[in-house]
């Protein structure tokens, strides 16, 4: 449907398929490599006969079944009785089988895992720290004899600290469950999450942890080990070394970004916030890079069971995706965050033409606009760019030549 805004054909840049050099490096036998790291820690006579709880989180890591799958295995080798619980804050509608079908959607069950999943939304109190924020522990892990807490170690998308995402995150919000991710939001992420963490070492049988640190092409990186007593001073160094290989735009500039699919799969605000330059968090400042002027997010994925949280981030998106949208699902991992801003719907479009046609005109400069179309934020080694930004970073390797903007009968885009 035509906008009745601007009248005339829009004029678009000719494309460019490239490719940026990233860190290739990865794990080629995961399972020998948590073996060989769990075996450094020497706990292996403090797991025997004993009930072992394995975190299992939302986020889109790779590997990550086999991961999980590889400590259950070491668990059950020393004598072990291990099972797996969901620790993903209010992820999956804050439902206990809600986040059991968020980590099955990543292959994560009790069949392909050979151990029981205990998915529950209880939680218990272990204490308060200086702000006055509660700290809650899931109570089926807190039951347990230890905990083995796995997550990637990865810049977060709200706050920039020396803990931020990780395995410290994943006690304070993770295993906190709906009440703690609420509580840590509330009372500021930065210096709550490391606070509340320390109250949960003190207080709960945390027994490792194993970080995840993947690498520019979102393949395993490093597998590291954590002992209890040194979660925040390790979890900060896998910080660092994340921080070494993230992807980033080629360009700290951009006239228009166009992101064809957001989700939690991608980044837990949909888009990666340090990717596109935009936390829009109160109190926290803005990335100074990139400056991109306007960002249009065409379509959600699947996996995200309707939670379009950071589509406040764009500046246009389309109908079809906005339709997509489940109420219950975004708001229950929205409101505990306490950044409304995220989830506020922006100008929607019939058609993904409709919506480009309109971004180009806003921020566009016909041929000469400096343009990048990338899959998700997530992936970004191969991107699509207008020449203006071929000549901004003339280190990208070209591909392939002259793409031009497409749209199927539908409006859809098609390139």
């Amino acid at each position: 449907m035509q906008t009745g805004l601007f009248t005339g054909e829009t004029v678009y840049p000719v494309l460019y398929r490239v490719r940026q050099h990233m860190e290739e490096r990865e794990i080629a036998d995961i399972p020998a490599e948590v073996t060989k790291e769990l075996d450094s820690l020497d706990l292996k006579s403090r797991m025997e006969g004993k009930r072992i709880a394995i975190t299992a989180g939302s986020r889109g890591i790779n590997n990550i079944a086999l991961i999980i799958k590889s400590v259950v295995d070491y668990v059950k080798n020393a004598g072990g009785h291990p099972f797996i619980v969901p620790a993903m804050g209010s992820h999956g509608g804050a439902t206990a089988e809600g986040q059991r079908d968020v980590i099955r959607g990543y292959g994560i069950d009790e069949e392909t895992m050979g151990c029981p999943v205990l998915s529950s939304m209880e939680v218990v109190q272990l204490g308060t720290i200086e702000n006055g924020a509660p700290v809650y522990f899931d109570k089926n892990a807190y039951e347990s004899d230890g905990v083995i807490v796995v997550n990637r170690v990865k810049p977060h998308t709200d706050f920039s600290a020396p803990n931020e995402s990780g395995i410290v995150k994943m006690i304070a919000i993770g295993l906190g469950k709906e009440k703690g991710c609420s509580q840590m939001h509330a009372h500021g992420l930065a210096k709550s999450i490391p606070a509340s963490a320390a109250v949960s070492l003190e207080k709960a049988p945390i027994l490792c942890g194993l970080g995840i640190v993947e690498n520019s092409r979102d393949k395993t990186f490093l597998l590291k080990a954590v002992r209890r007593e040194d979660f925040l001073e390790e979890d900060a160094k896998l910080l660092k070394l994340s921080y070494s290989l993230v992807p980033h735009l080629p360009v700290d500039e951009l006239d228009l970004l166009v992101v064809k699919e957001i989700g939690k799969i991608y980044s837990g605000t949909g888009m990666d916030t340090k990717t596109i330059g935009r936390i829009r968090v109160r109190g926290e400042k803005e990335p100074e890079k990139p400056d991109i002027h306007g960002i249009v997010a065409l379509r959600m994925n699947e996996h995200s069971y309707g939670n379009a949280l950071g589509i406040g981030l764009a500046d246009i998106t389309t109908k079809a995706l906005v339709d997509k949208i489940d109420r219950q699902s975004m708001y229950s991992n929205l409101i505990p965050t306490t950044f409304l801003e995220r989830g506020k719907i922006p100008a929607h479009f019939d058609t993904e033409k409709d919506a480009l046609d309109v971004a180009m005109r806003l921020f566009g400069h016909g041929a000469d606009t400096s343009v990048i179309v990338a899959d998700n934020t997530l992936e970004i080694e191969t991107l699509l760019v207008s020449k203006k930004v071929l000549e901004m970073n003339p280190e990208l390797e070209v591909i392939e030549e002259n793409v031009a903007f497409s749209f199927d009968a539908d409006g859809n885009l098609t390139v």
